[in-house]
């Protein structure tokens, strides 16, 4: 006797290439084998103590059943605080704020709350592989923009108002950029801004890496430009800045009736963010990053340099510092092979796992991802396998 068989969305949609890459990554190394994982975003650091004791702290004290759905007002009030003391943003707690399970789960509640069947939400190209996957679960259509290599991997205005039509509903921005680590200076927002007010449209911004801006960068939300509060969804975690993936903390904040419709969704799909993860990630968005905290974003803004130095030397290869995030978009064009292929041999004959750039959307072949941050000796090791693999190809392209 058959099944009665998935949906068509869940045969259609591809498995998320980094997550899927990780978890081979780990297979392998389960059974014994030498691998070096540089797929996923994870630093080898743990999360700071304080948060910890924070958390288990909140568990010992019975903080361990539901939260309101929009979150605990300490945990609200501490990421309003955080929004005002380091994005220039006057959040109201209790009408702009709601808790999410990260980054992503965020993301799911802002396309819940303002999309219908058939809208179309623009995106990058190369974007971060969730977005597109996510919009179709829904019934959306993601739209693709290139960011081209020629432009510095920024959009120009009349790029994305090509792209629009009547059903055109949202922008999706990733800032700063994963995979391209591209900060987006202040003239590079309000191109986006422009598009956006002119055609009332959302913008999404997902800001996951906005505290990991390097040399003397600055993130800015695209929220605080003129008439950009009313149509921006900003969502941000601790996941990156503070290795609390396991965590799935994060918040969204943006215009009152948007929020209270993702509060909406959240109470009939997860319920609430979790209860102790908001009482540690209170202190963490409380309260200025601690100075060891800054010295081990400092560590990581060495380790990119060193990953991304180390590359470019190579023959046939390309690969700038990145401005924030950590990972290296390595640019092999003059290399004879495409982004998966290279991957396939990276982990097979090196030992190595990347991510190919075509999982990041066409505007992504010809390039893989690496992480950099897991700790020095293994970026070391990791450089030397990459040195060794990435030379095989330059010398079989002459």
């Amino acid at each position: 006797m058959t099944s009665p068989g998935l949906s068509r969305r869940a045969s259609e949609i591809p498995a998320s290439a980094t997550v899927a890459l990780a978890d081979m990554a780990t297979q392998l190394r389960a059974r014994g084998e030498d691998i070096v994982d540089l797929t996923a975003g994870r630093a080898t650091e743990p999360c700071p103590d304080a948060i910890i004791d924070k958390a288990i702290e909140a568990m010992r004290a019975g903080h361990t059943h539901q939260t309101p759905a929009r979150g605990t007002a300490e945990y609200r009030r501490m990421a309003a605080a955080k929004l005002a003391r380091e994005n220039g943003i006057e959040a109201d707690p209790d009408k702009n704020i709601v808790a999410t399970l990260g980054c992503k789960n965020g993301l799911l509640l802002a396309l819940m709350a303002i999309l219908d069947p058939g809208d179309e939400v623009i995106i990058e190209d190369p974007a971060f592989v969730s977005y597109a996957p996510t919009i179709r679960y829904l019934g959306g259509i993601p739209k693709p923009v290139a960011l081209p290599v020629e432009q510095d991997f920024r959009w120009r205005g009349e790029d994305l108002s090509a792209a629009l039509s009547d059903r055109s509903k949202a922008i999706i921005l990733c800032s700063p950029q994963n995979p391209t680590g591209v900060v987006h200076t202040r003239e590079d927002l309000e191109v986006i801004a422009a598009v956006a007010r002119k055609h009332n449209l959302y913008v999404i911004a997902d800001e996951v890496y906005e505290r990991m801006t390097w040399g003397d960068r600055e993130h800015l939300c695209i929220g605080t430009l003129p008439g950009m509060a009313e149509r921006s969804i900003d969502l941000m975690s601790l996941t990156k800045s503070h290795a609390m993936g396991g965590w799935r903390i994060g918040f969204a904040h943006g215009p009152e009736e948007v929020i209270d419709a993702m509060v909406q969704v959240q109470a009939h799909l997860t319920t609430c963010a979790g209860s102790f993860t908001q009482a540690g990630a209170a202190l963490a968005f409380g309260e200025e990053p601690e100075a060891g905290l800054l010295e081990l974003w400092e560590d990581w803004e060495a380790r990119c340099k060193f990953v991304s130095q180390a590359l470019a030397a190579l023959p046939g290869v390309r690969c700038r510092v990145p401005e924030a995030g950590y990972y290296a978009w390595v640019d092999l064009r003059q290399l004879s092979m495409d982004s998966e292929s290279v991957a396939r041999m990276l982990l097979a004959e090196h030992r190595v796992a990347v991510v190919p750039g075509r999982a990041f959307g066409p505007n992504g072949e010809g390039f893989i991802r690496v992480t950099c941050v897991k700790s020095w000796d293994i970026m070391r090791e990791a450089v030397a396998r990459l040195g060794k693999g990435l030379g095989s190809l330059s010398r079989s392209s002459e």
